[in-house]
């Protein structure tokens, strides 16, 4: 997979993973207390479309440029999900494109706060670019997991942690696994969000067991696809394993990112699931 979030910005992987990313904060809002959203692989905040496209990069037109011009009712998520995409566009035409950074802003209430870490220096400094001055925003250039090691606990009591490595080395996937467990024992009441990728032939079942075998509760896996899961060579979907999901945070998604996954389908077989790894 390529690192440069700018690459894939806006593709149906990002859509998949934003939307849930509003569902769990829309959650976190429902009561007044603050919470806090930390971010392990931030990226730069927003990205510029037409950049992508110059370089190559057309992945947006089958992700959120599908929906730009045709939005269905779908929920208030989604429509807090589109909205946040609208907040860093002009006009009607679809130019940028918010990464989670900016998503999770866009929601944050005057008590809330984010911190969120890049390690890639030039993506960093867009990143602190996009936040200067902001009070509630603190950005860490460096190593997510060393810094989410050090955030944890927050003051806030309550808040939602987003691991999105890249996996692009071959260790990643049990660095993901360790970071979150250790972050789970440091944070037991966080909410955390670990997104994956789909690829024919990745160890994604491995690390559903081991996370099984971990001990953890509150285990919920929500995947979703839109290439045939045995396609070669290819992202074929994603997902997102979450421990300590709000209540009732399931109810309808399953259906929902079923539509989703039909309305970004690329090949003859698109789908979605959410299923229960670890019941309370």
């Amino acid at each position: 997979m390529n690192y440069r979030h700018g690459y894939h910005a806006g593709n149906f992987a990002d859509v998949f993973k934003h939307l849930l990313l509003v569902r769990l904060l829309r959650a976190l809002q429902r009561k007044d207390k603050a919470f806090a959203y930390l971010e392990t692989h931030a990226g730069g905040g927003r990205y510029d479309l037409a950049a992508a496209v110059a370089r190559g990069a057309h992945e947006y037109r089958e992700g959120i440029g599908r929906l730009w011009d045709a939005p269905r009712e779908a929920g208030e998520d989604f429509e807090a999900f589109f909205a946040a995409v609208r907040a860093v566009n002009r006009g009607q035409a679809l130019r940028l494109y918010p990464g989670s950074p900016r998503i999770a802003r866009f929601l944050l209430r005057p008590q809330d706060r984010m911190r969120v870490c890049e390690v890639l220096p030039e993506e960093c400094a867009r990143l602190r670019a996009e936040f200067a001055g902001d009070a509630q925003v603190t950005v860490r250039c460096g190593d997510g997991y060393a810094a989410l090691a050090a955030w944890l606990p927050p003051p806030e009591r309550r808040g939602l942690v987003l691991i999105d490595p890249p996996y692009e080395r071959a260790d990643e996937w049990q660095q993901a696994r360790d970071a979150l467990l250790a972050a789970a024992k440091r944070w037991p009441q966080g909410i955390y969000a670990l997104w994956y990728p789909l690829k024919a032939g990745a160890p994604v079942a491995r690390l559903r067991q081991s996370l099984v075998r971990s001990g953890l509760r509150k285990l919920l896996c929500v995947e979703m696809h839109v290439w045939p899961a045995d396609t070669p060579f290819r992202l074929n979907g994603c997902g997102m394993l979450l421990h300590n999901p709000p209540w009732r945070f399931d109810a309808g998604l399953e259906a929902r990112l079923a539509e989703l996954a039909e309305r970004l389908r690329q090949g003859p077989q698109a789908g979605a699931r959410v299923e229960w790894l670890v019941p309370e």
